[in-house]
């Protein structure tokens, strides 16, 4: 910086510069004005006598950022950018800390609020200088463009024949993830189906299937939750095909592990691309487009190199930013990596960087990507973070998900939480770090492998014994808290609130639960394996409620059966017996392996009967009817259904024993015992109205709704369409407002048929219109048979369907 500039800055009276202090200060105090950040920084610095050049030159930061930042273009002005602005405006004392603040509260604010909208298949953010991969992106951009015209022949979606699926492979750090998402980003506007990203997680030790995937994807396509799982897997992977040929879209599956795991989900027709990034060819699949990721040319590492570095040090010094390249092998990764730590250094030149790289010792050989070694790009940029980063860098290798938020990050470091966001953004900027779906971070493997090393070598297994224990704590913590709220007390069991993280109310407990679902499983694994019973228990017995809001998740079944373990470990049968119960309801429910839900629900009676539990004997028994009915056999599902009943009575277990009284009903008419079933309706509903009762039925219990609901079906199978229709109408809107769809399609449609059968040919079409109105899109079979049911209507026949489930 010239001395003319500091003479201009020095000439500012003091007036101005309390001035600017002041609107400093006034703007952190104020929630209204402390987001307008662009605003604050152009008040500032005008009030510091600066020209937006005069402060570039002063701080280091280009001009284009200045303006991004004063236009608010860039609403997430990075800690180390705003410091070098605050020192080149020589900000001290309550100027400074302020003027930090403002920025700090500025990039909160633009954060995502409500974690449960963010789709689980959303694009992560993209690079804004991608350059080169030219051939490579134009291939792709082939592929993405036929899935987004109609220009192929045949008419019907199912005669489409399928798009070539593109496989991205490459050496680690190639940026094989970041050229598939440069074209998902490219085309998802023009795609109506939009873009999806799912992280395959193929490096992991448990990666994800391809049913796992599958599910994911359609839930964000729009499939009910409960709907996929009610599935077989091969059911659920036909409905998978059959939403991807009605779709023109655009789908990531990043890091895959080999063939097995993505051939299922390359779509058999239709027009969805889906582009599958992998380290490894897959030569295994057919009906690909290959792209080979290698090396940068030495062209493109440059055009990297000065899209980063973008205050014209490359082109003053093209030799040394030819140096700075080779010793980063033309890789990507790591030329993006000294390129970042280059652009935050504005008075390094790139020959003194250069000097740097080769002088570094490379001391991880297990950061070689085949034979290039970028540890030398690695250890330069670890070298420059102050201490607390370092260790920030280091301590995030001990999660053991893929990604994870700024309240983690604050509890494995020990640190305040805003405090953490700045180190994360100081890691962001020296490209240490990477975004992921939903204001999220996550490393790249190689630097995360890097990170481990350090963390080996410099914090020794008593840090990373400390660190983890925390973390586990508190995640696990973090997760019984949240799956309290699900439980009959909800929020009010809570007995203390998690740092951080707030799981008041159940969408905020379960958007938790579903975001960090990787890493409190795999503290949850961990305190398995160390023998921490009880905490183990603790945990199964509090998510527990939650299984029936998230049953895709593919993971209850080993939550529960390492409870039951840690259970047997304790010599406590009565609550290995709960968690067996439990662990059947999930195995079919979930997983759909009905042997071995009975098999589990067999050991819970053996276990509830050996201990001389009532209640779980009871809960036990009504598993298994439950179970006994999903397989036929009717006969022996009465019985078991009948002796819950039996045993909640005895111990007067009330709302169990009604919920026990609504299965029966569905067993009793399967087991052709109609009266039996109405009845046994009858005396649910007498015992719901008897005041006697009142205070023993949860206030918002759906057992009258679903009793309704099961004896309606009683009354459509047997013909009497007036006991139907007076029925079904009477829990119109039930289902809907709590989230169950499928049920309340079956409503609408089912008293579109029983007014149908009694000649209210308007209230029947209304009835039917309903169903189309519902906002959720129908299962498909049913909104085949609302059309169908609407066209016989239309054409004076009764509906078709004569046998109703």
């Amino acid at each position: 910086m010239s001395d003319d500039i500091w003479v201009t800055v020095a000439a500012a009276t003091s007036q101005r510069v309390a001035c600017a202090e002041g609107i400093i200060m006034r703007q952190a105090a104020s929630n209204a004005g402390i987001t307008a950040f662009g605003p604050l920084l152009r008040q500032v610095r005008l009030d510091h006598g600066l020209t937006m050049e005069e402060l570039a030159e002063a701080s280091g930061v280009s001009m284009r950022a200045i303006g991004d930042m004063e236009r608010g273009r860039s609403a997430r002005p990075r800690r180390g950018t705003v410091t070098a602005l605050a020192q080149g405006m020589r900000l001290e004392g309550d100027a400074y800390d302020a003027f930090m603040t403002a920025a700090r509260i500025a990039r909160s604010s633009v954060r995502t609020p409500e974690p449960a909208r963010v789709s689980p298949c959303m694009l992560p953010r993209g690079v804004p200088d991608f350059v080169g991969r030219e051939d490579e992106l134009a291939m792709l951009r082939d592929l993405a463009r036929r899935a987004a015209t109609d220009d192929r022949p045949g008419g019907d979606t199912w005669r489409f024949p399928p798009l070539p699926a593109a496989v991205v492979s490459g050496v680690p750090g190639s940026g094989k993830t970041t050229l598939a998402v440069r074209l998902a980003e490219e085309y998802a506007s023009s795609l109506s189906g939009g873009a999806f990203f799912v992280d395959m997680r193929g490096l992991d030790e448990r990666p994800l299937t391809a049913d796992e995937a599958a599910m994911r994807l359609l839930g964000a396509w729009g499939t009910e939750e409960s709907q996929g799982r009610q599935l077989s897997a091969e059911d659920r992977m036909a409905l998978y095909q059959a939403t991807a040929a009605e779709l023109r879209a655009v789908v990531v599956l990043d890091n895959a592990r080999d063939e097995a795991q993505v051939r299922p989900l390359l779509p058999a027709a239709g027009q969805v691309l889906v582009v599958v990034t992998s380290r490894h060819t897959l030569a295994g699949l057919s009906g690909v487009r290959r792209v080979q990721l290698g090396s940068l040319s030495a062209q493109e590492s440059t055009a990297l190199l000065r899209a980063v570095v973008d205050d014209g040090r490359v082109e003053e010094d093209l030799a040394a930013a030819g140096s700075v390249t080779d010793l980063c092998g033309h890789l990507p990764l790591a030329v993006r990596v000294a390129a970042n730590w280059a652009a935050t250094r504005s008075n390094w030149s790139l020959r003194r960087l250069a000097a740097r790289l080769e002088d570094e010792d490379r001391r991880v050989d297990a950061l070689s990507a085949g034979d290039l070694r970028v540890n030398s790009a690695f250890s330069l940029s670890y070298s420059r973070l102050s201490p607390e980063t370092a260790r920030m860098f280091r301590l995030l290798s001990l999660v053991p998900g893929g990604d994870f938020s700024a309240p983690l990050a604050a509890v494995v470091a020990g640190a305040e939480l805003l405090d953490a966001e700045d180190l994360l953004e100081d890691l962001l900027e020296a490209g240490l770090l990477m975004t992921s779906r939903g204001d999220r971070y996550r490393f790249h493997d190689l630097l995360r492998l890097y990170a481990r090393s350090r963390h080996r070598e410099i914090d020794g297994e008593g840090g990373s014994t400390q660190a983890s224990t925390g973390l586990r704590s508190w995640l696990l913590e973090t997760a019984v808290a949240a799956g309290r709220v699900f439980g009959p007390a909800g929020p009010a069991s809570v007995a203390s609130r998690p740092a951080h993280v707030d799981v008041d109310g159940a969408n905020k407990a379960l958007a938790w639960l579903k975001a960090e679902g990787d890493n409190w499983l795999g503290a949850y694994r961990q305190a398995a394996g160390l023998g921490e019973h009880r905490t183990v228990m603790a945990t199964a017995e509090a998510v527990g409620n939650v299984c029936g809001s998230w049953i895709s998740w593919a993971h209850w079944a080993e939550v529960f059966d390492l409870a039951a373990r840690s259970s047997a470990a304790m010599s406590d049968p009565r609550s290995e017996a709960a968690f067996r119960s439990t662990l059947s309801w999930v195995l079919w429910q979930c997983d759909r392996r009905h042997d071995d839900a009975l098999a589990a629900a067999a050991s819970a009676l053996a276990l509830a009967t050996g201990c001389g539990d009532v209640v779980q004997q009871a809960k036990a028994c009504l598993y298994l009817g439950w179970l006994q009915d999903a397989g036929d056999d009717v006969a022996n599902a009465a019985v078991s259904i009948r002796r819950a009943m039996d045993l909640y009575a005895e111990a007067d277990e009330l709302y169990e024993y009604l919920q026990a009284a609504n299965v029966n009903i569905t067993v009793l008419r399967r087991a052709g015992r109609p009266r039996e079933a109405v009845e046994t309706h009858h005396m649910v509903m007498r015992a719901l109205a008897d005041p006697a009762n009142r205070d023993r039925i949860p206030p918002n219990a759906m057992v009258p709704v679903i009793s309704v609901y099961h004896v309606s079906y009683v009354h459509l199978n047997e013909g009497q369409w007036a006991e139907a229709a007076e029925a079904l109408q009477s829990i119109r809107g039930e289902q809907e407002a709590r989230g169950y769809h499928r049920a309340a399609v079956k409503v609408y449609l089912y008293l579109g048929h029983a007014l149908a059968h009694l000649g209210r040919r308007d209230q029947a079409e209304a009835a039917y219109r309903a169903v189309l109105d519902l906002g959720v899109p129908p299962p498909p079979e049913l909104l085949d048979e609302t059309y169908a049911s609407l066209d016989a209507l239309a054409a004076g026949v009764p509906p078709a369907r004569t046998a109703f489930e």
